[in-house]
């Protein structure tokens, strides 16, 4: 392709205030329609909004966690458009001067070694553009079958940061990268639930493509309706292809704002594209300007958390763990805080993290479940490490077990108990079975001592056929090495 692809992502993340940005109603989430609502929501007439302050720390902490310089005075301004679930007709926001600008997020890249500079590794940085704060619009419910449309207007006011990137991914794998790198970080920080289906973590993306080596930029169009990963990756791909094939025919992209159809796997036009003059901003009249205070700031950043970068650098450190292990471990908070548990529970990080990465996850991701609504707790599964390590189960019935703690929310040791699943350690009886497997294939035996090595895995498997998976595999191969030599 003679072409490269420069898209920019504006993320918008509800933060997670008990009230919304300028009055005190909630923001919990799924209530019954218009229930948390006020005449200052609604904007209803003489009105005057009161900045939550809290919404305004947890801006500043995304702030001050991607490196963004605060301003030392903000600004709120109404930025004017007309939806139905917009009730002011206006959207309170910030413009002309935004709470943070020029910041950097840090996410891994697949550019060819050739393409790395020496000191990136692979790391790319994405330049924010700006974090700024606003108001979220009402929500618009449409039922086809009754060919009406309702508003809800729960979510007006609800806090919103706005973060916006620069033109700097080049790809949609970038794309799909930076955004989970973003929502992690925020859910580490504690002030987003960074949940897309609830839209509390939404993403509308600039894209437009350029010929190789040009330093301006194409016409661009923004992509908005997509509320999953999935979808921004698959929405990002056709809209490549789209305008591709518009460029190649000799034709122009126009300017536009298009929504991603999931069913039919297709954008289509909204609007034309907007400009800042569209939305006539002006300077909030209701609203004093922002100063921040450096010993308020000096305190936001003595609290902040250990983020996904320094968590996974001391997972290496601490637990001696490889890097691929360490990355999947910190990919969400819940995820890491789960391995923790369990690791000081069962003193073996290295065998937390296979069973994590192997069987835990597997079932999650097969149930499409989070970590934080996994049926086996940490103190369940790390019960069941401990049977194992400590040979009262083998590793291969512990696979089984976990199963049935999954399925069955019980815990190892019942399980264990009420199924017999106890491992065979009598060394007595484990001579005794692995003498009838030997008396039962002489042929392999003769084998064996003829130098065909591999066939004491044949031995092994025997053994544990007849004791259904409960003879202690250590002492299986210790006893059955020393009985086919006396064979």
């Amino acid at each position: 392709m003679d072409y490269e692809v420069v898209i920019g992502l504006e993320v918008h993340a509800q933060l997670k205030t008990a009230s919304k940005i300028f009055c005190g109603c909630s923001t919990t989430y799924g209530a019954e329609p218009n229930t948390h609502t006020c005449p200052i929501c609604l904007g209803l007439p003489g009105i005057l909004p009161v900045l939550n302050k809290k919404a305004l720390e947890y801006a500043l902490t995304m702030a001050l966690s991607s490196h963004c310089q605060i301003a030392t005075e903000s600004h709120f301004a109404r930025k004017n458009y007309f939806y139905p679930d917009l009730p002011k007709g206006y959207q309170i926001s910030q413009y002309e001067r935004p709470l943070a600008e020029h910041g950097q997020i840090e996410i891994e890249t697949n550019l060819p070694e050739r393409e790395r500079s020496q000191t990136s590794q692979g790391i790319k940085r994405i330049g924010l553009t700006r974090i700024h704060l606003e108001e979220d619009a009402g929500k618009s419910i449409h039922n086809d079958a009754e060919g009406l449309s309702y508003i809800d207007f729960n979510r007006c006011g609800v806090p919103l940061i706005e973060i916006v990137s620069e033109p700097d991914i080049s790809s949609t794998e970038e794309a799909v990268t930076y955004l989970k790198r973003l929502r992690s970080i925020l859910s580490y920080l504690g002030i987003s639930s960074g949940n897309m289906e609830e839209g509390s973590f939404r993403c509308d993306a600039n894209l437009s493509l350029r010929r190789k080596g040009m330093k301006g930029f194409g016409t661009r169009t923004e992509l908005k309706n997509m509320n999953s990963f999935r979808h921004v990756q698959k929405a990002l791909e056709y809209e490549i292809k789209r305008q591709l094939d518009i460029l190649e025919s000799g034709q122009e992209v126009i300017q536009e704002t298009r929504l991603w159809n999931e069913n039919e796997g297709k954008t289509f036009p909204m609007r034309s594209k907007e400009e800042s003059h569209d939305y006539r901003y002006f300077p909030e009249p209701d609203l004093l300007p922002l100063v921040i205070d450096q010993k308020w700031l000096d305190a936001i950043v003595d609290r902040l958390p250990e983020l996904p970068d320094e968590k996974m650098k001391r997972f290496m450190d601490q637990y001696g763990l490889p890097k691929y292990d360490s990355e999947v471990l910190t990919s969400s908070i819940e995820l890491a805080d789960y391995f923790e548990l369990c690791a000081r529970g069962t003193g073996d990080a290295k065998m937390v993290s296979n069973w994590i990465m192997s069987e835990l996850l597997r079932a999650i991701k097969g149930d499409d479940r989070e970590i934080e609504d996994c049926p086996v707790s940490p103190s369940a599964l790390t019960e069941l490490l401990k049977m194992i390590r400590d040979g009262t189960i083998s590793g291969k019935i512990g696979k089984d077990v976990f199963k049935e703690m999954y399925r069955e929310g019980k815990s190892a040791r019942a399980i264990v108990k009420d199924k017999g699943l106890l491992q065979i350690s009598d060394e007595a009886e484990i001579a005794a079975i692995i003498e009838q497997v030997l008396k039962g294939n002489p042929e392999q035996v003769a084998k064996y001592k003829k130098g065909k090595e591999q066939l004491l895995g044949f031995f092994v498997g025997q053994v544990m056929k007849k004791t259904k998976g409960k003879a202690n595999p250590r002492l299986v191969n210790e006893i059955l090495k020393k009985a086919i030599e006396k064979t």
